[in-house]
């Protein structure tokens, strides 16, 4: 649980602590927050007010308990606001449109037959207006929008080529232009780091600040989790888990490199051993057995990165998500063992050390879609070094 800040400084920070307890406990009392949140009483009241007013949060009544009158709890309200997520791919585009509790309102998956910012620019403009139309929700009430891409960002040889490759977008500001032809705030990122910011506030990592999560999409990314907040590097490629080298003098990869995760653990590499696409619902259904050849191939290769993960960033967990099937997500994580003596093998451990992402197959629209809401509601410490009250971090950390 995060810790305000009474300084005065501090009030965006602090508005975010009261909003990420209420979201956590999923009801609770003013007393409870400040209690909780090392707030003042009085300071938690102006929050809470202030937060009312505009409809982020809402009266859950009185829960009775023990003497006296009960005190008012406050939740998270779901209608309090939109938020729009998109994820674009070489082949398809997958949007939805979800409120503050992360229900998905309305969903929407078209083919993408140009990839360019000259085709997507026109398509998901259409595809948004189709989102508001269908669940009856005024554009007015949007939040922001989030849109995922495949990674990495502006590196010439790595952008361009490969089953990831998105065409035209290397030298243009994406949010912007996103942004332009849509007619909202857009907040751009790439796939892996977005699935974590999805599983943060809805899934199975909820009460985690320190975590990675292994995406399988048409490649192999990572989203890191640290101490509450995505970390994504200086420019944006933090977590580029594909083009890891697992196997020395291993598998071309068309970044120039051998050996790289992306050719042996993605559904491009699952699509390469079967001679084609993969519908890998149908290879669960059948029990074929080339799936089974791929899963032993990847969890061989994944124990490797899941050693270096857990030295290098002492998790709390590792979470596996993405497009594979809870099935398939289930089996490599059983396939990958016995799990190497790394830092994170301890004993009184409350979390395993691998788990399974809950968000599903939408888990990067809705990681796109959790954007704006993670803006608004997670607490960021950076916040009060920023309002230059360091002293008064140190204080509310102790």
């Amino acid at each position: 649980m995060a810790i305000g800040n009474n300084s005065g400084k501090t009030r965006s920070y602090n508005r975010r602590v009261v909003l990420e307890t209420v979201r956590l406990q999923g009801t609770v009392s003013r007393t409870e927050i400040a209690r909780r949140t090392a707030l003042t009483t009085q300071a938690v009241s102006n929050i809470t007010a202030s937060l009312l007013a505009e409809g982020l949060l809402r009266d859950a009544g009185r829960r009775r308990s023990g003497r006296g009158q009960p005190p008012i709890e406050y939740e998270v309200n779901p209608d309090g606001g939109f938020t729009i997520g998109v994820e674009i791919a070489p082949r398809f585009q997958q949007s939805v449109l979800v409120n503050l509790a992360g229900r998905v309102l309305a969903s929407r998956t078209s083919a993408v037959d140009d990839p360019t910012p000259a085709g997507i620019g026109p398509s998901l403009r259409r595809e948004i207006d189709a989102l508001l139309e269908a669940a009856g929700v005024a554009r007015a009430a949007i939040l922001g929008a989030g849109v995922v891409m495949p990674g990495p960002f502006g590196i010439e040889g790595l952008s361009s080529v490969g089953p990831t490759a998105m065409p035209g977008w290397l030298t243009i500001d994406a949010a912007a232009f996103l942004g332009e032809a849509i007619g909202m705030p857009v907040l751009v990122e790439n796939d892996a780091t977005a699935a974590a910011v999805g599983e943060r506030l809805h899934g199975v990592a909820r009460e985690l600040r320190d975590f990675c999560l292994v995406h399988f999409g048409t490649g192999i990314g990572l989203g890191l989790v640290l101490g509450g907040q995505p970390y994504t590097g200086a420019f944006g490629n933090a977590g580029e888990l594909g083009h890891v080298t697992v196997e020395p003098r291993g598998r071309p990869c068309p970044c120039g490199g051998r050996g790289c995760l992306e050719r042996y653990a993605s559904l491009h590499s699952l699509a390469e051993q079967l001679g084609g696409a993969a519908d890998v619902d149908v290879l669960v259904r059948d029990g074929d057995p080339r799936l089974d050849a791929w899963i032993e191939i990847a969890a061989e290769k994944l124990l490797i990165m899941v050693g270096m993960l857990e030295n290098l960033f002492d998790p709390e967990a590792i979470v596996f998500g993405g497009r594979l099937p809870d099935a398939v997500l289930d089996r490599l994580i059983a396939g990958i063992g016995p799990l190497p003596n790394t830092v994170s093998r301890r004993s009184g451990r409350s979390v395993p050390r691998l788990l399974r992402g809950t968000t599903g197959g939408l888990t990067p629209a809705l990681g796109a879609a959790a954007l704006p809401v993670f803006e608004t509601v997670t607490p960021d410490f950076g916040a009060v070094l920023r309002a230059g009250d360091i002293g008064g971090l140190s204080r509310a950390r102790r």
